[in-house]
């Protein structure tokens, strides 16, 4: 019965989505219907993921993904390009606003902490799965190389998300965690980097022009925060003044091959005391990245998983799944038991999680030739569940409940 509901349900839904298959060249009234028709269903996947999640009492972002997933593999919602360009935009937007929650006070008196739990959380899952695709699964070089860099990331948006949501009893947890999972996702750029990327005078541009921006940003940017005709105003100039930064950032990352969500967490950091002073600024811009943007983010994540290549590689997703999470919790658990004793398997499946810089990863292998549509499959469709099931079981059943201190 249910199933004869869900097969009646994506039949309705493709009947009323118009396809690819019924649209002629130049029959632009047609191109109209599909696009309204995708803009239609994605808002009611994005509400639907937040009346569920409030149901549930799960975080958002898990939902938002495993919806993307079922509609897109239903064949009900479609990621055209627009929907692309904004998902970028919401992660490097969700990577700003993280680096805005860490106290650099912290940050400075955690260094240690942060800087061995980051750095294993990437090395550990970076050999073990490296070494397995290319001596197990009979992987090329590459391709093993890709791979070990795709599953050794931690998604600093899924982190962000999760802890937006939780009521942690800790603060210093949650900003040690966010500054371990930057530490994890700048080795995996620079890593990334050195084995891969060609770099040329449009890098080098990319990074001038971050630079500047970052530090004249970080500089001014309270003047425009607090200047009296701008601030509190209902067309938030602020908030549009920092959208304007951040696709700057995009814009040269895209045409330098460099990743705008680097500046951006740095810029965060930065400006955090400024946007401390500020608090209802804050609460605004969460309030407009969440309604419509970050959930275009995690809604286009699950959108890229196929069931049925992974089903044709069952086997090798499966041992890659367990792989990245054992590999994560040598690399991650036994440190965060030292540091954070109350709340070290919390910490640890929040840092198994990945999404941003996994597909960023996969998705250059496969245009670079590095891994085929099959290996890629299995690589996002292991990315992708990474930030569901362990963000499900970390805030379920591992949620720290009580008050901890990082030990020194």
């Amino acid at each position: 019965m249910v199933m004869e509901f869900t097969n009646l349900t994506a039949y309705f839904f493709k009947l009323m989505t118009p396809t690819s298959n019924n649209i002629k060249v130049g029959d632009t009234m047609a191109v109209d219907l599909l696009t309204q028709a995708n803009v239609l269903i994605l808002i009611i996947v994005i509400l639907l993921s937040s009346l569920i999640s409030l149901r549930l009492g799960l975080a958002v972002a898990i939902i938002e993904l495993l919806l993307g997933a079922i509609f897109g593999n239903l064949g009900i919602l479609q990621a055209a390009d627009w929907m692309t360009i904004l998902a970028t935009f919401g992660g490097i937007l969700l990577t700003f606003m993280a680096g805005t929650e860490i106290d650099t006070q912290v940050m400075r008196e955690k260094y240690k902490e942060s800087f061995l739990i980051g750095f294993l959380s990437f090395l550990v899952p970076f050999i073990g799965v490296s070494l397995f695709t290319y001596f197990i699964a009979g992987w090329n070089t590459q391709a093993a190389l890709i791979a070990g860099i795709a599953l050794s990331t931690t998604s600093l948006a899924v982190v962000y998300s999760v802890l937006l949501e939780t009521n942690l009893p800790d603060a210093n947890l949650a900003k040690t965690l966010l500054a371990a999972t930057f530490v994890t996702d700048m080795t995996t750029v620079i890593v990334l980097s050195i084995l891969f990327l060609k770099p040329d005078l449009y890098t080098l541009l990319f990074v001038i022009i971050s630079v500047v921006i970052v530090v004249i940003a970080a500089k001014y940017s309270e003047r425009i925060f607090n200047h009296e005709k701008l601030k509190n105003k209902v067309i938030e100039p602020e908030i549009k003044y920092i959208f304007l930064i951040l696709v700057i950032f995009m814009y040269f990352a895209a045409i330098g091959n460099g990743e705008a969500v680097l500046p951006a967490f740095i810029l965060g950091l930065l400006m955090s005391k400024q946007l401390a002073k500020v608090k209802n600024l804050m609460v605004r811009l969460r309030t407009v990245a969440y309604a419509v943007i970050t959930p275009v983010f995690f809604i286009v994540g699950g959108l890229k998983i196929s069931f049925s290549l992974i089903l044709a590689s069952l086997g090798l997703f499966i041992i890659l799944f367990g792989l990245k999470l054992v590999t994560k919790f040598i690399g991650v658990y036994f440190l965060a038991n030292r540091y954070i004793p109350n709340g070290s398997m919390y910490f640890t499946l929040l840092m198994s999680t990945g999404l941003t810089f996994g597909t960023i990863a996969s998705l250059f292998g496969l245009n670079a030739g590095y891994i085929d549509q099959v290996q890629y499959s299995v690589l996002i469709g292991v990315v992708v569940s990474s930030a569901i099931i362990p963000t499900f079981v970390a805030t379920k059943w591992f949620l720290p409940r009580h008050s901890e201190d990082i030990t020194e």
